[in-house]
């Protein structure tokens, strides 16, 4: 008697099956490995300041803020949009504040 066509999907099932199981076993194994790989690498960095590396205040104290006031660039009305590189300095003018 000849194959039928269930008994090749049959067949055929069982193969594609173990075959899932082996790529399921290998994509753990990965995982795993670079699971491991990832611990040695950070097992290698060094760990955090002590206290007493810890920056500290200058002497003098907290540097102060620095505040900024921006002064409009005052456009004539009925121009042509002006580009990014085409408009006039940034109009910013710093104070620092104690």
């Amino acid at each position: 008697m000849g194959v039928t066509m269930n008994e090749q999907l049959a067949a055929g099932s069982g193969t594609s099956g173990i075959l899932l199981a082996i790529v399921g076993v290998l994509v753990v194994a990965v995982l795993l490995a670079a699971f491991v790989w990832g611990r040695r690498i950070k097992a290698r960095e060094p760990g955090p300041p002590l206290p007493e590396q810890q920056p500290r205040l200058p002497e003098s104290g907290p540097v102060g803020d620095v505040v900024e006031s921006r002064e409009p660039d005052e456009l004539v009305p009925g121009e042509q949009r002006l580009t990014p590189h085409e408009v006039k300095g940034n109009g910013t003018a710093s104070h620092r504040r104690r």
